[in-house]
């Protein structure tokens, strides 16, 4: 969330960095600014009007002493008067700070300077390429067909069940699930994060502190009764353990992963990029998320692109990295580099990360601080990533190692699987 000071001192400038989000931001942020204004001028009525009241108050006492009696009942008339206008001018102020913070949110995170305008997906820049090339079998098969010769994933079966989205992961295709799940853990353990295991339903509060609510609402699986949202990442639980938390200098940076099942609605897919895993309701994801001071957060960017990146390179996967142009970045991000895998059967890459910068936008929600060491009350940073979400790591494993003997298993996950082929 952008902060009333930022607006205040250089609106021009949050409307043009908007802007590059292909964002119009004139309109909400004249808006905040008028409602500031009023505000303060509410404020300022009401300080004065309770000063006055004070003095007079202080004076009913001694006209009473001095006998003067309807002077003092003129006063108390007055004091009445005073204290109905403070009850007006708070009933105003009430309804004009709800509206102030209903509009504010309304905001998306500015992009940091190294995120280019685009309109989106096309416009976004190939930092970087790696991995094996791919040489596949002829008549190669894309992973839904794969998924059905070798009976490891159901997809009609999750449509019983559920619905579209819905996959049951069956046999060698349920251990390699959970293969998966758990090399990434251990991977990201290994690196200093460290594990914890959240709820993978949360409240509304969680929603907002990282951004999912009010502007993803649509897109989550809402709780009516409970008034709950399932997950649709673990960033969001992750992230909010630190709501309305001051860390100590000490304390800071915190570095943690945790897998979830994830649920989005997905509104508004439809075709042929649906298709089997492409795309779907339910699916698992390890997430990494750090919290950090500012002066180091584009470090802590940087090292958490390499660690996906050397995460990808272990699965001996073709992948490109991305970073994302402003017209495809999303609303709570900063900076945001992609990683694509290469799906040859499909002939097109697939996403399964995005790390991301969030800056203050996350932490001024959450209320996230850290003391410094000179005592002093600061917004941290947070940042995330997904390390790595599975259902397109397992189309592009299904594809790029189909052989005609069977599809081989990554030298890396073995020891996970417990077997080197699916046949």
């Amino acid at each position: 969330m952008l902060t009333i000071k930022m607006l205040r001192e250089d609106p021009q400038r949050v409307i043009e960095k908007l802007a590059v989000k292909n964002f119009d931001a004139r309109e909400i942020v004249a808006k905040v600014l008028e409602l500031d204004a009023n505000r303060r001028a509410l404020q300022t009525e009401s300080d004065a009007l309770l000063s006055s009241q004070k003095q007079l108050s202080a004076k009913i006492g001694g006209l009473m002493k001095e006998g003067k009696r309807e002077e003092a009942e003129e006063v108390k008339r007055e004091v009445t008067a005073m204290k109905a206008r403070s009850n007006e001018l708070l009933a105003k102020a009430d309804a004009n700070n709800k509206e102030l913070d209903e509009t504010i949110v309304l905001l998306p995170n500015m992009p940091c300077d190294l995120v280019i305008p685009g309109k989106g997906a096309e416009d976004n820049q190939i930092v970087k390429t790696g991995g094996p090339e791919v040489h596949l079998p002829q008549d190669a098969l894309p992973h839904w067909e794969l998924a059905k010769k070798y009976d490891i994933i159901d997809f009609d079966l999750g449509v019983k069940l559920t619905g579209a989205g819905f996959p049951v992961y069956k046999g060698k295709g349920a251990r390699l699930q959970r293969a998966l799940i758990n090399y990434f853990l251990d991977f990201n353990t290994a690196a200093g994060y460290k594990e914890v295991e959240p709820p993978v339903v949360v409240n509304a509060a969680s929603g907002f502190g990282t951004g999912q609510l009010p502007d993803k609402e649509a897109q989550m699986y809402h709780v009516g009764l409970d008034d709950f949202y399932l997950v649709p990442t673990a960033e969001v639980p992750v992230t909010n353990i630190f709501r309305d938390v001051i860390l100590e200098n000490d304390q800071v940076p915190q570095k943690m992963t945790a897998y979830t099942p994830c649920f989005r609605r997905e509104a508004g897919s439809y075709g042929k990029d649906v298709r089997g895993l492409n795309r779907l309701h339910q699916f698992d994801k390890v997430e990494i998320v750090r919290v950090e001071k500012p002066e180091n957060s584009y470090a802590a960017l940087d090292g958490m692109v390499a660690h996906v990146e050397k995460l990808v390179n272990s699965l001996g996967l073709k992948y490109r990295i991305l970073r994302l142009c402003g017209g495809d970045l999303s609303f709570t991000s900063a900076i945001t580099y992609d990683f694509e895998l290469w799906s040859a059967a499909q002939g097109r890459w697939l996403e399964i990360s995005s790390v991301s910068n969030f800056e203050t936008f996350q932490a001024n929600r959450l209320h996230l601080r850290y003391r410094d060491e000179d005592g002093k009350i600061q917004l941290c940073h947070t940042l995330n990533g997904s390390s790595l979400a599975l259902p397109r790591v397992v189309a592009a494993l299904l594809e790029d190692n189909e052989t005609e003997d069977g599809i081989v298993i990554p030298e890396v996950l073995r020891p996970y699987t417990g077997f080197d082929k699916i046949d």
